[in-house]
């Protein structure tokens, strides 16, 4: 009597264990941001106060640019089309406050991916959609043409608040130059105040100095630098705390580019369906249960290739066609001799 009894404690404890791991496991799939956002039919989305390629908007309100991008794939993954996206401007010093505050779901910003901003202000960075350095503008008729020809005294304008400032701050220190920083918390203030003259070089973001130079009043009449002092691989972020949301914008991101390297485009994506490689017929829903994962359809992936394209088709679109940086250099797939690569689909 006294084995039976032990037995069937036994078998009830292993029933218990068993009901709790499925139990946290269901409670692990479901998102509470998915859930918010399934129920307002919009994904909220900050973004820059307006970069070329990258965000921004036209004189009706329209985004465009890759890091808008990233946002409509997310749209079209969770709510079927990739336009019910709200965009809000934020400047350099608003855009963490506006996401740990919960006023957006993805910050997807030309914003740097750092050791502490992923661990120490609640953020999760999910990917790269820019690989990218710091480097330094200056007027054509100054004679530099380079960072070595720098001298005490320098001016240099850029954003508060941001990576850049600390690079600007480390690189002058490093070379022994003394420097005025002259920096304002809007991008655009920063360019007016370069482009006025207040200060002899402006310095953010390679990418964001051919984006801003398009701003100016005369835009040959400055160059871009040859030198980049820093890393800045660039992202979407979201806050932490909800893995399956975090999954989501990873996954999305991921898709864009993963289809970019299976040659899988917003024009033959369907066709795609029929194809003998089966990792393509997992990215296009024709295969496998990948929504599953995230509470989601099948056909989440098809629809980001399809209403948004591909990486390259995002790219091409926004910033090589617009001749803001015709060369994708590390922004390349890594089949193609850049960096570009994520893990695969499967």
């Amino acid at each position: 009597m006294f084995k039976y009894v032990k037995q069937l404690t036994s078998l009830v404890a292993m029933v218990a264990v068993l009901f709790t791991f499925t139990t946290e496991t269901f409670a692990a799939k479901k998102s509470k941001t998915l859930k918010n956002t399934q129920k307002k039919g919009f994904v909220r989305c900050g973004v820059s106060q307006g970069l070329p390629g990258f965000s921004n908007a036209d004189a009706a309100g329209n985004w465009t640019g890759v890091d808008v991008d990233v946002c409509r794939a997310v749209a079209a993954a969770v709510l079927g089309d990739a336009n019910k996206v709200k965009f809000t401007p934020l400047s350099a010093k608003e855009r963490f406050t506006a996401l740990t505050s919960g006023e957006i779901d993805i910050l997807s910003r030309n914003t740097t991916w750092t050791l502490s901003r992923d661990a120490d202000i609640g953020l999760t960075f999910v990917g790269v959609n820019f690989y990218d350095g710091q480097g330094f503008m200056v007027r054509k008729n100054s004679g530099i043409t380079s960072t070595s020809q720098f001298k005490d005294g320098i001016s240099a304008c850029t954003n508060i608040g941001t990576t850049t400032e600390l690079n600007m701050r480390d690189f002058f220190n490093s070379k022994g130059i003394s420097y005025t920083p002259v920096a304002f918390e809007k991008a655009d203030e920063v360019v007016a105040a370069y482009d006025a003259g207040r200060c002899d070089t402006y310095t953010t973001d390679k990418s964001g100095l051919a984006a801003q130079r398009t701003k100016m009043s005369n835009p040959d009449d400055h160059i871009v630098l040859p030198e980049t002092i820093s890393k800045e691989p660039l992202g979407p972020v979201v806050r932490q705390g909800d893995a399956v949301w975090e999954d989501i914008v990873r996954w999305s991101l991921n898709t864009m580019i993963e289809a970019e390297e299976y040659g899988i485009t917003s024009a033959n994506a369907d066709s795609m369906k029929t194809s003998e490689n089966p990792q393509v017929k997992r990215l296009v829903g024709a295969e496998g249960e990948m929504g599953a994962a995230f509470g989601l359809d099948n056909e989440w992936n098809l629809r980001i290739i399809k209403q948004v394209g591909n990486y390259g088709e995002s790219y091409k679109r926004n910033i090589a066609d617009t001749g803001i940086l015709p060369d994708r250099g590390p922004n390349q797939l890594w089949t193609k001799g850049g960096i570009l690569y994520v893990p695969p689909s499967r």
